[in-house]
């Protein structure tokens, strides 16, 4: 079914009245998250009406609604893609056969960790972000961050649903565990390293949407070829919402980049510091922390349990009907690597290199957010131009992690070399103290802060001075 039933406490397209038991675990579980929403989301904004879309069908056309909501009524609920009829799995050794409706037993293990670390990943980039309500740039920018919240919540519910379905007592302990891990807390870290990371600006903010939520895409668009059909519905519909988290963050880090050359156009003898900007090299910093941590998302280079994902039918490639052979049994993959020391040419079977498969993929797209931005200082005739960090660069995964390399080239460095340069590629206390600094809240309909220009048109095909969030 492609329409959802508001009418049930949690609103669902998976028919949930008809499974009673099932209903009863979901439903004793969501006390317990609305209670993790009011410890650790944007919990001050609470009472206010926010602009938001909520979805209303799982079809490609007009699949949502706006209007004002405050975020603790939002209904959460499960969406899943409509369901081929005849499904195959379209990769590794159950190619060809029927798409599974049930957990295969062999790789319930497998399937249970895929599904555990992505959905650990929605509540994580919540708890980030949940105080960069209090120095918002504008109402949309503000109502923009409560868009990308919610749809978060949802998509930890999409995956919860799963846990709870298909994993008996260990999902349902699973799905409890993944309230009581928090971002950045030293002894009970969220899984992976990025969502760990501190996001107390609102630059890191449009960086982690850009490049972080772009991760969320390419392992979304992976696990929508899974052969185990609900993984693959699950994904597929929450591909519709994350579209405009990436839009968020390549419009808002664009905006920013707007603001700064619109300065330096005007007052090309003055520091855009004066004017309350960024200046374009700590755009540059912000750009390449982001950017290399999401790269690490992916993992090591070369990875058995890639392998493992890919030969069982789980995880796939992204675009995997692109593929002219979808086996991978008999190809290489050539790379790089960097072992003692030194970078040698080595070619992999392809299977162990799924990972990297998936990461060429990501690094390309990216490009595309670069060139967005390049378009921007074209367009306002200034010689600026932003680059994406080498893929080698500042990793903390993979054989890279144990080297020192340059943003650009991805040239091997010496420590001395990196310690003499570090400061002028990576974001330091002081560049950070001062882009904090200018984290003052501006709710007036229709001003924005000195440090970002407006957008090229509102939400819903409403203004840019609408009024997306009543504060009073």
């Amino acid at each position: 079914m492609t329409g959802i039933d508001y009418s049930q406490k949690i609103p669902n397209n998976v028919d949930l009245a008809g499974d009673k038991r099932l209903q009863r675990a979901l439903e004793a579980w969501q006390p317990n998250y609305l209670e993790w929403w009011a410890q650790m989301g944007p919990t001050d904004f609470n009472t206010k009406d926010i602009y938001l879309r909520t979805a209303i069908n799982v079809g490609a056309e007009g699949w949502a609604h706006f209007g004002y909501v405050k975020m603790p009524d939002y209904r959460w609920g499960i969406f899943l893609a409509p369901q081929e009829e005849g499904r195959t799995v379209g990769f590794g050794d159950h190619f060809g056969q029927p798409a599974w409706q049930q957990v295969p037993g062999e790789y319930r293990n497998w399937l249970r960790r895929l599904i555990v670390t992505q959905a650990d990943t929605e509540p994580a980039s919540v708890e980030q972000q949940r105080l960069l309500g209090h120095t918002a740039p504008s109402l949309y920018d503000l109502r923009n961050l409560f868009q990308v919240n919610v749809e978060e919540g949802r998509h930890l519910w999409a995956m919860v649903y799963l846990l709870h379905t298909y994993f008996g007592k260990d999902g349902r302990e699973e799905a409890e565990e993944l309230l009581h891990r928090r971002s950045g807390n030293a002894d009970h870290p969220r899984i992976l390293g990025t969502f760990n990371e501190p996001c107390e600006d609102w630059l890191s903010f449009f960086c982690f949407t850009m490049f972080t939520d772009r991760d969320g895409k390419f392992q979304l668009l992976a696990l929508a070829e899974s052969g185990f059909d609900p993984l693959s519905r699950t994904c597929r519909f929450m591909l519709t919402e994350e579209a405009h988290h990436m839009f968020v963050g390549q419009t808002g880090v664009g905006r920013v980049i707007e603001k700064t050359l619109t300065l330096m156009k005007e007052h090309p003898e003055r520091d855009v510091r004066d004017f309350g900007a960024i200046p374009i090299e700590i755009i540059q910093k912000y750009i390449n922390f982001w950017a290399s941590s999401s790269t690490d998302l992916y993992g090591a280079e070369i990875s058995s349990n890639s392998a493992n994902f890919f030969r069982s039918g789980l995880k796939g490639r992204a675009y995997e009907e692109k593929q002219a052979d979808h086996l991978a049994l008999d190809q290489a993959y050539a790379f790089e690597n960097f072992v003692d020391g030194r970078i040698s040419k080595e070619e992999v079977p392809l299977r162990n290199a799924m990972n990297e498969v998936l990461r060429d993929e990501y690094v390309r797209d990216n490009q595309k957010g670069i060139d967005y931005w390049n378009r921007i200082a074209e367009r306002l005739n200034s010689p600026v131009r932003f680059t994406l960090p080498h893929r080698r660069f500042n990793r903390k995964i993979g054989c890279y992690s144990s080297g020192r390399f340059h943003p650009a080239t991805g040239e091997l460095l010496d420590e001395s070399t990196w310690q003499a340069h570090v400061e002028q590629w990576l974001p330091t206390a002081k560049d950070k103290a001062y882009v904090k600094s200018l984290m003052k809240p501006v709710y007036e309909k229709g001003q924005y802060a000195s440090w970002i220009a407006a957008p090229a048109k509102g939400i819903d095909d409403k203004g840019v001075d609408y009024e997306y969030v009543k504060l009073a």
